[in-house]
């Protein structure tokens, strides 16, 4: 009875309008003290002072009363049933599709995260495929100075997983270039009936954009699509790679070391104008956290269900209980 009663404060009514009739509930409250006093004056001045005991016995004042408060709290849990409850509950979805975009340029070498922000990128992909329903199609694209499509979205899991194995640090970081080929992809996703299924693009990179599409403005295009991107910033500031110096040539030029901090402003900036979230990572593990949160966020989508059932359980045994007690207490029903 406790869940219960902490239920109704997390659930919605498909027909609010019947909870009026709750008002009428203190008024069966008043009318029922109402009738109590009218019985103690009635048994005062039918008894003498001395039969009152035998007249009137002196029983507990919670036994007089308990089987009536659980009638009134039955009455006030089959008016919420009547109300049709329901309540809104997390379940797969049957279709829809998902674009993985990994940014695969050189600051993905960095070993700021462990072993190498690539590696660390691919492993966390893969356990987020694992989690998402078998009935999501799962796309993998390579973010590189020109966007590579590795895999089309697709239910075949082992297919995505191969994909995720060929991604291989080389090139700059064309963020609004892949969002653009992402999105053409997913809009041209087969539907039922016509509808086009949800769709979702989830961006990971660490650096500023160095293409020429402008990646906010292709975020907006996504949006009109209703499509979000959901954004990860990966690294730290301390992030370094070690790249051929400049103006060397050949082994005479030697290296250098340059820092390679990731850019979360460039990308909340993406996922706010497409309407999705951003999610920053600066280890393995919260990566591997950000990716369990994505797909518990895109795999499943919340639908009202029915839970009348529960409460009008929950009436009968109240009910039950009432005529239980003042049948025990009194002999008679109420």
């Amino acid at each position: 009875m406790i869940a219960l009663a902490v239920s109704v404060f997390a659930v919605s009514f498909a027909a609010p309008l019947v909870l009026v009739l709750l008002l009428g509930i203190p008024v069966l409250v008043a009318l029922y003290g109402a009738h109590q006093r009218d019985r103690r004056r009635a048994a005062a001045a039918f008894a003498a002072p001395a039969m009152t005991p035998s007249v009137a016995p002196n029983r507990p004042r919670w036994r007089m009363h308990a089987p009536m408060l659980a009638f009134l709290l039955a009455l006030a849990i089959l008016i919420l049933a009547a109300a049709r409850p329901q309540k809104t509950v997390a379940v797969p979805v049957e279709r829809a599709s998902i674009m993985l975009i990994t940014d695969v340029s050189g600051s993905m070498q960095a070993t700021d995260v462990r072993p190498t922000r690539l590696v660390a990128a691919r492993t966390a992909a893969k356990r987020f495929v694992a989690q998402v329903p078998k009935t999501v199609n799962v796309g993998v694209m390579a973010l590189s100075s020109k966007p590579r499509v590795l895999a089309s979205p697709t239910r075949d899991r082992v297919a995505i997983d191969q994909a995720l194995d060929q991604l291989t640090a080389r090139g700059g970081t064309g963020t609004g270039e892949a969002i653009t080929a992402a999105t053409n992809i997913l809009k041209r996703q087969p539907g039922v009936n016509g509808k086009r299924p949800p769709s979702a693009i989830v961006l990971l990179s660490d650096g500023a954009a160095t293409g020429t599409i402008d990646p906010v403005s292709a975020a907006q295009a996504a949006r009109k699509l209703r499509i979000p991107i959901y954004t990860v910033a990966l690294g730290t500031r301390e992030g370094t790679i070690t790249v051929p110096r400049a103006g060397g040539s050949g082994n005479q030029g030697g290296t250098e070391t340059r820092s390679v901090p990731p850019d979360p402003q460039s990308l909340a900036e993406v996922a706010k104008a497409s309407g999705g979230k951003t999610y920053t990572a600066a280890d393995a593990d919260k990566l591997s956290d950000v990716y369990k949160s994505l797909g518990s966020l895109l795999g499943t989508k919340n639908e009202k269900r029915q839970v009348t059932a529960g409460f009008a359980g929950g009436a009968l045994v109240l009910l039950l209980l009432g005529a239980a007690m003042s049948l025990r207490w009194f002999g008679r029903l109420i």
